[in-house]
């Protein structure tokens, strides 16, 4: 019989350097589960050897903290991405944006949109190609991506207080041997 849903709390038994602000600061952080557990439900049986199923619950973990930690930021994770990539990019094609994060045209376009419409990014045309259309950050839109960063930043320490560097580099580059 289940017991009545409790929050579980660990200790992360190490602390890591992380630069949050441009300032180096040590997290020795108390992590507590998002999911209530129950008496029993650490008997997964077969699908403790599923690769796919240990991936889909850390993508849950992480989507979960990544949503509060943006919640005073009105900014998706693809739209932060973008407003990122443009930033890092400047006149980059819409085309080109698309191909980078991986997303067909229509999406990206719908996000683009979006962006636009918020007063984050100006359309414009390409001087080397008439066809094509160029993305640029506004004001507005450079401002958002400093708040973006700074929640990055927050969040990727507290994902990364989990892991040694060497781990994370590992981490890394075994999750892109899988989307790539």
């Amino acid at each position: 019989m289940p017991t009545p849903a409790r929050r579980s709390t660990l200790i992360v038994g190490h602390t890591n350097d992380h630069a949050v602000g441009g300032v180096m600061k040590k997290f020795k952080e108390v992590l507590v589960a998002t999911t209530p557990r129950v008496d029993g439900d650490e008997d997964i049986g077969e699908l403790r050897n599923i690769v796919g199923f240990h991936i889909r619950l850390a993508y849950g973990a992480v989507y979960r903290h990544f949503t509060e930690t943006f919640e005073h930021i009105d900014l998706t994770q693809k739209q932060s991405a973008l407003l990122w990539l443009i930033d890092d990019n400047p006149d980059i094609a819409q085309t080109d944006l698309a191909k980078r994060m991986r997303m067909d045209r229509a999406t990206t376009m719908a996000i683009v949109n979006r962006l636009q419409a918020r007063g984050y990014l100006v359309r414009g045309k390409s001087s080397s190609d008439g066809r094509k259309q160029t993305l640029n950050l506004t004001d507005a839109g450079r401002a958002a991506l400093v708040q973006a960063k700074s929640a990055i930043q927050e969040h990727e320490a507290w994902l990364k207080a989990r892991f040694t560097q060497k781990e994370i580099d590992q981490l890394i580059e075994m999750l892109t041997r899988i989307h790539e």
